[in-house]
């Protein structure tokens, strides 16, 4: 079993049972993808008396949205017999503990060797296109290296080939993949007794096998959404229109966050080449990772601290689930957090991916009935602190105790020299504090309590 938890097969059950023999097939489907056996020893030792295999073929059953009558009626066989994926369709005692996830969004891959059924051209040209299927939705990257240890090898093989689960020839294991880790975890293998081809008319596709394998490869496990590449069984799609359902993208994107997308270069209302001629106000400013985003109304600039790479977006577009009008905004980087305010209501942003539990209240934080909305926020890292900006006061939330410390609320004017009562915007970088008040921006050292600049608001684009 612990194998099982560790390795992900990718296996066909081509061949039917023999007549006769129907209910003992049906054992052993349900032992590979059930824990039917496991079950049912638990049951023998415990001496309580359940039938197993229907309580089995019922979650079969239910899995595949069948009627979940317990019984091996035909609909049941047909789904037993129908060509499918190796791997449990639960998960096995003990694998969610084991299941992992690579800790970095560039990976590299290494094709080992390659297929005759196929021009080599024609292969490298899948896997690129398998790569592309996951990178296009999500944070991830890949680059093909031609020697050395890469983090996913792809091998052709018969057989036995080194690894604990021998191919058993033409028409039963299609190919399996190991989940992310050192050594052998992460590398994708694929039964050259099968003939592999880029199009529908002849053998195996290998595009739509390898984009399931790569994503176990990924982390991924089995989806019972049969729109879904991740679903246990094979079968052949139009690779011309192929693309992932969106329960395949919420579950990459779960693990490693959704694609900064690429921007329009210019919004019509105001064109990102005039923003230096502009008196700009702000909504909310924050870091996110290297960049600085400025929310306006429905959308976002973003720039690159240093440089003058900016750009523009909406926020619907990176964010459907998140509301326009966002009025205050902070990151925690070290844990790759972005909290987005409006209203009494904020929410949290997750490796760039708005969590589900969310919106949440802000008076969850400690707030008043009397405050309605927060002006503007930053996180101090090296005080752990968030200070939230509320009209003419201002807060401060200890993120370690997830408390508002006691004392506040207290007046901005008396306790930050320089800075007047209302704050549009804040954010930290770099030890100072960036304070947003109509079209003027203050730094502000915290070390020394004093403003030490007086800048336009537009100045990090290079105006």
């Amino acid at each position: 079993m612990k194998l099982l938890a560790l390795f992900v097969l990718l296996q066909v059950s081509a061949s039917a049972a023999a007549p006769g023999n129907e209910r003992e097939f049906a054992e052993r489907y349900l032992t590979k993808y059930y824990d039917f056996e496991e079950d049912r020893i638990s049951m023998t030792k415990s001496k309580v008396k359940r039938n197993v295999l229907e309580e089995k073929l019922q979650e079969m059953q239910q899995f595949f949205g069948l009627e979940a009558t317990g019984q091996l009626d035909n609909p049941t066989l047909k789904v037993m017999h129908t060509p499918r994926c190796g791997v449990s369709d639960v998960q096995h005692r003990g694998a969610a503990s084991l299941r992992s996830i690579w800790r970095k969004h560039h990976l590299t891959y290494r094709i080992l060797n390659y297929t005759p059924d196929m021009k080599r051209e024609e292969v490298d040209y899948v896997f690129q296109k398998a790569f592309q299927v996951w990178s296009d939705v999500s944070l991830l990257r890949f680059r093909k290296i031609y020697e050395g240890e890469a983090d996913i090898m792809i091998l052709f093989a018969f057989g036995v080939h080194g690894d604990p689960n021998a191919f058993d020839g033409k028409g039963g294991v299609l190919a399996h993949a190991f989940y992310p880790g050192p050594g052998i975890q992460g590398d994708a293998h694929f039964d050259e007794a099968e003939t592999w081809s880029k199009s529908s008319s002849q053998g195996t596709n290998l595009f739509l096998v390898a984009v399931h394998e790569l994503g176990h490869s990924l982390g991924l496990h089995h989806s019972n959404n049969p729109n879904s590449v991740m679903y246990p069984s094979y079968g052949f799609l139009n690779t011309k229109t192929f693309r992932l359902s969106d329960d395949d993208i919420s579950s990459i994107q779960s693990l490693y966050g959704a694609p900064v997308r690429s921007p329009p270069t210019a919004n019509p209302e105001r064109p990102l080449q005039t923003i230096c001629r502009q008196r700009l106000t702000f909504d909310a400013v924050t870091t996110v990772g290297d960049k600085i985003l400025f929310f306006k109304d429905w959308f976002f600039w973003w720039t690159l601290p240093g440089s003058r790479a900016s750009n523009i977006t909406s926020i619907s577009s990176m964010w459907p689930t998140v509301p326009s009008g966002i009025q205050a905004a902070y990151e925690i980087e070290s844990r790759n957090q972005l909290f987005l305010f409006k209203d009494d209501k904020y929410w949290l942003i997750n490796n760039l991916v708005p969590k589900p539990s969310y919106p949440r209240s802000i008076y969850t934080l400690g707030f008043p009935k009397s405050v309605k909305r927060i002006d503007a926020a930053t996180f101090d890292p090296s005080r752990q602190k968030v200070f939230f900006f509320v009209d003419k006061q201002y807060w401060r939330y200890d993120v370690t105790q997830q408390a508002m410390d006691p004392t506040y609320p207290r007046l901005i004017s008396t306790h930050f020299s320089g800075v007047g009562p209302k704050v549009n915007a804040v954010f930290y970088f770099k030890r100072y504090y960036y304070i947003f008040q109509g079209t003027t921006q203050l730094e502000y050292d915290p070390r020394w309590h004093r403003v030490t600049r007086r800048m336009k608001s537009t100045s990090w684009f290079g105006c």
